[in-house]
């Protein structure tokens, strides 16, 4: 067998799974899914800066800093041009490089279509898609410089499909796969690596109020294939993955964890 094929093998290590020494800034970091990255990148080793909408944080910064690693946070409007660089610069201030990026922090309007007014439209699709881009291309340059890094960004089971109701979200999250395309064409060559995480259904505080609608809660677990929705840990491994040295020729990929949802008719 050719022999650098055979040392590539062997080359392989658990320790690519491990994140010491790095630096990751997640959006929306201080709760619901954004928690669970953050607290997956501290397990794994790496120093957690977080971007809040809100002010508190110490629930994620006790269950971080337990890990033995660092944490810092900023309060941030994201869709804010002034407030994306602040979080940079935050970041930077804090541990002095940026290695890994969440684009996490996102929010949505609910409302029947013909009556959904133009400015809720506006705002959702400023932060769950213009931010995206507009924080990566600051935090690209940054890495680049650096060497490389890692960009995750967040979609949705709306990445793939629609619901009713949410149009801008709907639109925005659609947005999200192309946008990992192209980051991941345009980036590589610095050896940055763009990939897209698409969580299903998960039980978290942002979905309470629908999972507490029996109807639609048993109608939505009725079609997912592992029969439960999800919880935070079932996206901690991933984002490690792709957070991690473990993912290096992942490149432009959207990884769906939905339980099966997608795969059950």
């Amino acid at each position: 067998m050719n022999t650098e094929f055979t040392n590539a093998i062997k080359s392989f290590s658990m320790d690519w799974f491990r994140l010491d020494g790095k630096a990751a800034l997640i959006t929306g970091g201080n709760k619901g899914l954004g928690m669970g990255y953050a607290v997956a990148f501290a397990k794994a080793g790496a120093d957690v800066f977080v971007t809040r909408h809100s002010h508190a944080d110490d629930e994620v910064k006790t269950l971080v800093e337990a890990e033995g690693v660092r944490y810092a946070s900023v309060q941030s409007d994201l869709s804010k041009p002034a407030d994306r660089k602040n979080a940079v610069d935050a970041c930077l201030k804090a541990f002095g490089k940026i290695d890994v990026l969440v684009n996490n922090a996102a929010t949505n309007h609910f409302q029947n279509f013909l009556d959904f007014p133009d400015e809720q439209y506006d705002r959702v699709v400023e932060l769950n898609l213009k931010a995206v881009y507009y924080l990566s291309h600051d935090v690209a340059k940054i890495m680049a410089a650096n060497g490389g890094g890692k960009i995750i960004n967040i979609g949705s089971a709306l990445s793939y499909t629609a619901d009713s109701k949410c149009p801008s979200y709907v639109t925005a999250k659609h947005g999200i796969l192309g946008i990992t395309k192209s980051f991941a064409n345009e980036l590589a060559r610095y050896n940055i690596q763009t990939n897209c995480i698409c969580p299903g259904f998960f039980q978290t505080d942002v979905n309470a109020a629908v999972s507490e609608d029996k109807a639609f809660f048993d109608h939505i677990t009725g079609r997912i294939a592992t029969g439960r929705w999800g919880t935070p840990a079932d996206l901690m491994g991933a984002a490690v993955f792709l957070a991690s040295k473990a993912s290096d020729y992942l490149n432009g990929a959207d990884v769906n964890i939905d339980g099966g949802f997608a795969a059950v008719i």
